[in-house]
């Protein structure tokens, strides 16, 4: 199959560091190729792949101090992908919503992938204009806002099984992987491990639009000799932090669309501690691979109760859910669908759903 990958152009394929979306892409992009399809990749010109990549900027345009407008290296590949649409046998978006109306006239069969949340109220007159757009969700959480939408799928996401190492033992901490942003609970996650008396090691990448609060709340909160900070880390340097943790801390306050760490603590056999919003309960299975919560009280509890936890369970259910070669069949199957219009195409493939 002829496969084209559109990924945002803010962070290379994979990302340096941290990032969500263009990791997810890499991930199955390798995997498609790997199964032997042809896979073009439309991204940034600092990614790397093994599919044909097509370089829409010079670089990432996060980390490029020359880019002013982020949106304007977006509309012109939107438009070259438009041009060569009739190159491909699918073609799978991951932009959010910049390409839907150029969608509306193309004949090649076409899927967007939603990564992000949806619960903003510009959304939901959005897809009632675009409700024959062709959508997919990472969660089924993800859907609720909008319920409406021209849903035909559900993939979770995945990571290669040999990312990350399965580590039984771990060392005396907790850790917490991600952005310092207020949604995502670093303040909690401070408070648990101080409340529970364990160290906590902390990686967190800081927006500078999140610079003031991470300056004003957080820098004081770590003030503490059992914190650490190790700021924004990659893929290889995750494998120590999250596989020797004793638990990540996952204490988010928003709706979670997935939640990435979490499959990489399980893929390392570290369970998690999470607070209960957006796509956490069907992500973490209380009791097995972790426990979720519903506030600084319950999550110190579970601290305690954290020896009652089977790491290669863990492990085991990574294997089972959340592995790239699950993800990219269940995109297969997605885009096969999507090439026999009249067909029900509706494909459900997260199995703790």
């Amino acid at each position: 199959m002829k496969i084209a990958q559109v990924a945002p152009l803010y962070e290379s394929v994979p990302p340096a560091k941290y990032g969500g979306t263009e990791r997810i892409v890499s991930y199955l992009t390798e995997e498609l190729v790997r199964e032997g399809h042809d896979v073009t990749l439309f991204a940034s010109g600092d990614s790397k792949t093994s599919a044909h990549l097509v370089p829409q900027c010079r670089r990432a345009l996060r980390t490029d101090e020359r880019c002013l407008d982020p949106l304007a290296p977006h509309v012109t590949m939107i438009e070259q992908v438009w041009r060569r649409a009739h190159e491909f046998d699918i073609l799978h978006f991951h932009v959010d919503y910049l390409h839907y109306s150029v969608c509306r006239r193309l004949e090649t069969p076409h899927l967007t992938t939603l990564h992000g949340r949806l619960d903003l109220p510009e959304l939901p007159p959005l897809y009632r204009t675009f409700s024959d757009v062709p959508v997919n969700s990472i969660s089924q959480a993800q859907r609720k806002p909008l319920p409406f939408a021209n849903w035909v799928g559900t993939v979770a996401h995945g990571l290669p099984e040999a990312l990350y190492a399965f580590d039984e033992a771990p060392g005396n901490y907790l850790t917490f992987v991600g952005r310092v942003s207020p949604e995502k609970g670093l303040d909690r996650a401070i408070e648990i491990a101080r409340r529970a008396d364990m160290p906590l090691k902390i990686a967190a990448k800081v927006d500078q639009k999140d610079r003031d609060y991470f300056e004003a709340v957080l820098r004081p909160a770590m003030n503490h000799p059992s914190i650490e900070f190790l700021e924004e880390i990659g893929d290889g340097e995750k494998q120590e932090l999250i596989g020797k943790a004793r638990a990540v801390l996952f204490p988010i306050n928003w709706p979670e669309p997935f939640g990435i760490v979490m499959i990489e603590a399980l893929a390392c056999g570290t369970p998690v501690i999470a607070f209960r919003c957006g796509s956490v309960p069907e992500v973490i299975e209380e009791g097995v691979t972790g426990f979720v919560v519903s506030d600084v009280g319950q999550a110190v509890k579970s601290v305690e109760r954290l020896a009652s936890l089977s790491r290669k369970q863990c492990r085991a259910a990574f294997e089972q859910k959340f592995s790239a070669g699950r993800m990219a069949a269940a995109y297969t199957a997605l885009y096969e669908k999507l090439q026999s219009p009249g067909k029900d195409v509706e494909v459900e493939v997260h199995q703790c759903l």
